[in-house]
């Protein structure tokens, strides 16, 4: 798997959860309450005995061994581990179909779920809160929520701000790694070799290299041949893959997101002036043809496509390029070698790369009419305390069910999917796939530190993850005091529903025009004047009103 999965894979095993009581009568659950005396049975027990039954709704999966929607392992488990069970359960067909059923629900008043799972979607969260169905989560979260999930909350409370109103939680977090899609720079290490270039400290060095690389092909490359830093300008040049961010960075700012200035209040990057000498470097880059001249035609994925055919030797990439795109490189190209590389300083030491994951993946929203609000957290707190990093000797050590996801081949356990027939690891989990928001980084490094792996999990990185991408997760780590927060998470101010497309095209047309040189790197000025007369001024004002009225205490 290349990048782990986002808002729409935990849809697919999410979807809608509703829960019907089998007993017990409704608490105050406006303000977060619960049907307490089976609440505190089912907590204390680990279990709700009688079960209770839920109605969800499933998007379509391979089902194996004669499961059914109806009747699979992960239904049977839950019912046997938690007194939990399925009724009534809806099957909408994809993605899309879900999120239009909802935005109707949403609209014609129609009542909701009880559980209802949200993507990182501000806009949708807005319009369930406005709903009036779904409660505050804040007594729940505080009574309910285990250690892993309070601990990850107090550490990075940036993850509340999209789920907040009024002052008030509304929103359960679904979490997900951190610091997975970090950039970094993949370089053609078989060219630095035979080069004899040492790793980039500054900009400087880096031009230095992209140099060697163009005019001193060790392939034997035609200069016209060879664009040596593979990027994307067709959408946003702030992202996965092929991204600017670490350049913008050098000079101060991070570009398409909303940073911190130096008094604590938030402003667009692309209109720091740190914005222009960034645009100027580029422009320089272009004119020696360190840039592919088709770079604003291309997306993510094409950009890469330059560097695994050999025509790019560095490439903007997060820790997980050993599993895409890198093996295309070694494909194509006989005798290519690649490696991770710290991000370079700009001409004043400035290091900054964007950091847009506080370790949520997706949300869940209780429906203030709940009778049994609990019991999402009594599943999801079994899931992240047994499956996210499951013990040696548990009934989890080698995967979630014999004969699915792990067995038993010659005597030894085996997560092969090769050599398990039916071989399948996709379960139903009502809230996705359970993770614990460092483990994934931590451990890489601990294998790049040549440390054995111990736990199943450990052993499990180690197994399936690559020296390389081992040793790009360490690089990112010791640079983790470069990444710059993404601070705005909300959904449009009213400015920008009216304002911000024609605002994000003007951005797009004179950045590329000015790397291309239609237009003279003063043109950048007329921009930023022009950004904040036609809106940018007002929405400035607008984001920072939203963050204090997330942010403060």
């Amino acid at each position: 798997m290349v990048k782990f999965r986002k808002w729409g894979s935990v849809l697919i095993a999410a979807g809608l959860v509703t829960l019907t009581a089998c007993g017990g009568a409704s608490g105050d659950t406006s303000k977060g309450s619960t049907s307490s005396s089976g609440a505190e049975a089912a907590f204390s027990k680990g279990k709700y005995d009688p079960p209770i039954e839920i109605s969800s709704v499933l998007m379509p999966k391979k089902y194996v061994q004669g499961d059914t929607k109806e009747n699979n392992v992960h239904d049977r488990w839950m019912l046997e581990t938690l007194g939990i069970k399925h009724k009534d359960t809806w099957y909408p067909a994809n993605d899309d179909q879900y999120k239009q059923k909802l935005q109707l629900a949403i609209a014609s008043g129609e009542k909701l779920p009880d559980f209802v799972s949200v993507p990182t979607n501000p806009v949708l969260t807005n319009q369930l809160i406005d709903s009036g169905q779904f409660m505050p989560i804040d007594e729940l979260f505080d009574k309910y929520a285990n250690k892993i999930l309070k601990d990850h909350s107090a550490a990075h409370p940036e993850l509340w701000y999209p789920f907040t109103r009024d002052g008030k939680k509304y929103n359960m977090p679904i979490l997900e790694y951190t610091d997975n899609d970090d950039t970094l720079l993949w370089l053609r290490e078989d060219w630095m070799e035979k080069l004899n270039l040492q790793a980039p400290k500054t900009i400087a060095d880096l031009e230095n290299i992209m140099d060697k690389f163009k005019n001193q092909n060790p392939d034997g490359l035609a200069p016209k041949d060879i664009f040596p830093l593979a990027i994307s300008l067709k959408n946003n040049t702030n992202t996965w893959m092929g991204s600017l961010d670490w350049l913008f960075g050098a000079y101060g700012t991070i570009q398409e997101q909303w940073n911190k200035d130096a008094a604590g209040s938030l402003e667009y990057g692309s209109t720091n002036p740190g914005a222009k000498e960034a645009l100027a470097k580029l422009k320089e880059w272009m004119d020696k043809g360190y840039i592919h001249t088709d770079s604003a035609l291309w997306d993510e994925a094409k950009s890469a496509e330059s560097w695994t055919k050999g025509a790019a030797g560095i490439l903007p990439g997060a820790n997980w390029v050993p599993d895409w795109p890198a093996p295309d490189l070694l494909k194509n190209v006989k005798g290519a070698k690649y490696k991770a590389y710290p991000i370079p300083a700009g001409p004043n030491g400035l290091i900054g790369t964007k950091w847009q994951n506080s370790g949520v993946n997706a949300s869940i929203m209780i429906n203030k009419d709940a009778k049994h609000p609990e019991a999402i957290f009594l599943y999801y707190n079994y899931l992240l305390d047994n499956l996210a990093n499951p013990a040696a000797g548990s009934k989890y050590e080698y995967g979630f069910a014999k004969g699915y996801d792990w067995d038993l081949i010659d005597g030894k356990p085996t997560s092969d999917k090769e050599k398990i027939k039916n071989f399948s690891n996709e379960f139903p989990f009502l809230t996705g796939p359970a993770r614990i928001p460092d483990l994934y980084m931590k451990t890489l490094v601990k294998l790049a530190d040549g440390k054995a792996p111990e736990t199943p999990y450990e052993k499990q990185m180690a197994e399936f993850r690559k020296p390389e991408n081992w040793a790009a997760a360490k690089i990112v780590m010791s640079q983790k005091d470069i990444r710059k927060q993404n601070y705005f998470t909300g959904a449009a101010t009213p400015t920008m529903v009216s304002k911000w497309n024609l605002l994000r095209q003007s951005e797009l047309e004179t950045f590329n025009k000015i790397i291309y040189g239609k237009l003279p790197i003063t043109a950048f000025d007329e921009f930023v004047a022009n950004w904040k007369a036609n809106g940018g001024e007002q929405i400035t004002k607008e984001v920072n009103d939203w963050y204090k009225s997330v942010s403060s205490k």
